[in-house]
């Protein structure tokens, strides 16, 4: 897959499961992705959130891997 096919997956991901980060005030947003590894960022009250971690793997990963199941890991960018 191109990489920008793959980018689209991954945005299209994100704006699946931002509704339900938005509801608490939080978004997410998509920084890079390389060798498989997607770097998202948190923002708004996700930001320092104690359970953004769970967040991170069982909402936004299952997502993005729902979309591109090539997708090894999805890690918060530092």
């Amino acid at each position: 897959m191109a990489n920008s096919e793959l980018i689209k997956k991954i945005e299209e991901a994100l704006e699946e499961i931002r509704p339900y980060l938005r509801v608490d005030g939080g978004d997410v947003s998509f920084v890079s992705v390389e060798d498989d590894i997607v770097k998202v960022q948190f923002e708004g009250a996700c930001i320092g959130c104690s359970v953004n971690h769970m967040t991170l793997k069982n909402g936004v990963e299952a997502t993005i891997k729902k979309y591109a199941p090539q997708i090894i890991e999805v890690i918060e960018a530092s």
